[in-house]
């Protein structure tokens, strides 16, 4: 099985976060402990991060008929952009939208988000335990 996981906008930057807090947690950080959590399941991961929306659109409608589900970790795109939100409603493919808890939140939390819907389940915490949950929840499904 197949899991995409679409890293949104300014999460390159979650080490400039962290260190303000005296952690050292960089995306590439991320990137290896959730492989480290799939290594032994029957689990592949196309991860991505991007800024730009129409490159989030075309990793979600090109793979969208090869993987499980969708790990969007969306930052300000969960408030504001429809074309991301109406991609993952007309795809109905099945999808984990990943908030992170405070001091690594982006400013958007699951009371902020347009990100609703009968195939979108919202998940909240720090971010590797939060996106390793977001990942379980697909793979389960």
């Amino acid at each position: 099985m197949t899991i995409l996981i679409l890293h949104g906008p300014n999460l390159n930057l979650i080490g400039l976060k962290s260190s303000k807090v005296g952690e050292k947690l960089t995306l590439d950080k991320i990137n290896r402990a959730i492989r480290l959590h799939v290594r032994k399941k029957d689990i592949n991961l196309k991860i991505i991060q991007t800024h730009k929306e129409y490159i989030a659109i075309n990793f979600i409608q090109r793979n969208r008929n090869s993987s499980a589900g969708l790990v969007i970790i969306p930052t300000s795109w969960a408030k504001y952009n429809q074309t991301v939100y109406e991609t993952i409603k007309i795809t109905k493919l099945p999808t984990a939208s990943v908030y992170f808890k405070s001091p690594y939140n982006f400013g958007t939390s699951e009371k902020d988000t347009i990100l609703i819907g009968n195939n979108i389940k919202s998940f909240s915490g720090p971010p590797i335990d939060t996106i390793r949950s977001a990942i379980d929840h697909i793979a389960n499904n």
